[in-house]
């Protein structure tokens, strides 16, 4: 049986960072990193945006040169699946392999969830995880005109707007009543489906599928409850992740949306932490509310807090959530969890294309979205930490800088 003092499952932002800080803080003993794809750590979100654009190569969306992972002695075991572990023998199993562990670290994302009408299953019919599944839409994007979208949460409106730069007939199906509905209040949602509507997007709320139409293999068309057919080359899924936690959860670690973490990203098991995207945990920025997050920044902080826990330095996550998104020459940067929000108030005319939304709860600050309003970004965090009250008419006038609103 081979064996490492730190065993990492995982290999995408969280797994990647927790091996680079075990190494910056001095761990000297062994670790490898498990990853089921064959390519070393790589960027997730340009998958959607630059990559998908053709923007960067992919040498260029590595999280660290291939190389460096050698020369700190981290031993990448790529193209491996952990199908179980066993926290009383603490070891792995991958394939008819056993690997040891002193401490695991839980790091394995979450699956595309994907649709499951019929249909669901044909050839070209994708999502937006993995290097695969956009290599695999790229390679097709020459012999195809019209594009189907299912799902208008981030990741469907960033491949909306790199398929319409490509002159691609877009469709894009949101069963709510409006896009980015779970994340964002109704002003950005309406401002992105006015921006993409004027981008030649057939953007729809409202829709509900039935199924897909397969002919030889491949979706020809997507059917519509209402009776509507649209016809398709392509369908690219959108609808969220499955968290990726069988094997902890089978070895009985506490867990239901992702597994459970402690504010040192503990599981429930001995030795065994999880950070990431299949983590979930109590986040005071959220009102201390269970949750998982999918971000690169909560992949990284909580991969700092587990290494830091490991190396017997007691630090508790606790770290300001934050996103962004990059659609046609749109940046929008988020700050905070407006989760819970009673009250929005709007900075600047979103018809400047320009603008922020202040989301408030009980009259304090927790969240800010910002499009192309870099400084209301840099300076709103620092009200979304103390969660103060501020002067409604200050905080309303975008003349006025957020650092120089006063208190209420």
């Amino acid at each position: 049986m081979s064996y490492y003092d730190v065993l990492i499952v995982g290999a995408g932002h969280a797994g990647a960072q927790a091996a680079i800080t075990l190494r910056q803080l001095g761990f000297e003993g062994s670790v490898g990193m498990i990853g089921d794809e064959k390519d070393p750590p790589y960027e997730r979100p340009p998958l959607s945006k630059e990559y998908f654009a053709g923007d960067k190569s992919f040498e260029r969306i590595l999280i660290r040169p291939a190389a460096f992972w050698a020369e700190r002695n981290v031993d990448l075991l790529l193209g491996k699946r952990v199908k179980s572990v066993d926290p009383s023998g603490k070891f792995v199993t991958v394939g008819d392999t056993e690997i040891g562990y002193d401490k695991l670290i839980w790091c394995t994302g979450g699956a595309p969830r994907m649709l499951t009408c019929n249909g669901a299953d044909a050839g070209n019919v994708h999502a937006v995880r993995r290097r695969a599944d956009v290599d695999a839409m790229m390679a097709k994007l020459d012999s195809i005109s019209h594009v189907t979208i299912v799902g208008g949460g981030y990741i469907g409106l960033e491949a909306a707007a790199v398929l319409t730069k490509f002159g691609k007939q877009v469709v894009l199906l949101e069963a709510l009543d409006r896009v980015l509905a779970r994340v964002a209040g109704e002003e950005l949602s309406r401002f992105y489906e006015a921006e993409h509507r004027a981008h030649g997007v057939d953007l729809r709320t409202n829709a509900k599928m039935d199924c897909i139409e397969v002919q030889d293999g491949k979706a020809t068309a997507v059917l519509m409850a209402d009776g509507d057919r649209i016809a398709t080359d392509m369908v690219i899924v959108g609808i969220g992740i499955v968290p990726e936690t069988g094997p902890l959860i089978a070895a009985g670690a506490v867990g239901g949306n992702g597994v459970d973490v402690d504010e040192y990203c503990r599981t429930s098991l001995p030795d065994i932490y999880a950070v990431g995207d299949c983590a979930a945990h109590a986040n005071r920025f959220a009102g201390g509310a269970t949750m998982r997050l999918e971000s690169v920044q909560n992949a990284n902080h909580q991969a700092k807090t587990a290494v830091a826990h490991i190396m017997g330095k007691e630090a508790p996550y606790d770290a300001v959530p934050w996103f962004w998104s990059n659609q046609y020459d749109l940046k929008l940067q988020t700050v905070g969890l407006s989760t819970g929000f009673d009250q929005t108030v709007l900075r600047g005319d979103p018809a400047s294309r320009s603008f922020s939304v202040v989301y408030l709860k009980g009259g304090k600050v927790i969240a800010l979205d910002c499009v192309n309003a870099v400084k209301d970004y840099v300076q709103g965090r620092a009200h979304v930490l103390s969660g103060a009250t501020l002067d409604g008419a200050q905080l309303a006038d975008a003349s006025v800088p957020l650092k120089e609103v006063g208190l209420a």
